[in-house]
């Protein structure tokens, strides 16, 4: 398991799949942003993500970065009038 804050809230996530040892460290495995927004149920929405201060570009959603205790800032665009 993986504790991230996320938007301001310490939640727990499994851990992702496969990966290698440059991508862990000493807090533990290692989880991307597309596992985690398929867990949280926010898949195919458009998202900004921010990680520990520093915006994520989609494109790197699916490399393995979250570790535990990353702070997380996920935002959802509303589209209304």
């Amino acid at each position: 398991m993986i504790q991230l804050i996320v938007n301001g809230q310490s939640r727990c996530f499994p851990a992702g799949e496969g990966g290698d040892a440059q991508h862990h460290d000493s807090r533990g495995g290692v989880l991307n942003i597309t596992q985690l927004l398929e867990h949280m149920g926010l898949q195919g929405k458009r998202i900004a993500v921010e990680r520990n201060g520093e915006i994520i570009p989609r494109s790197k959603f699916s490399q393995p970065m979250l570790v535990d205790g990353d702070s997380l800032e996920i935002v959802v665009a509303v589209g209304g009038g």
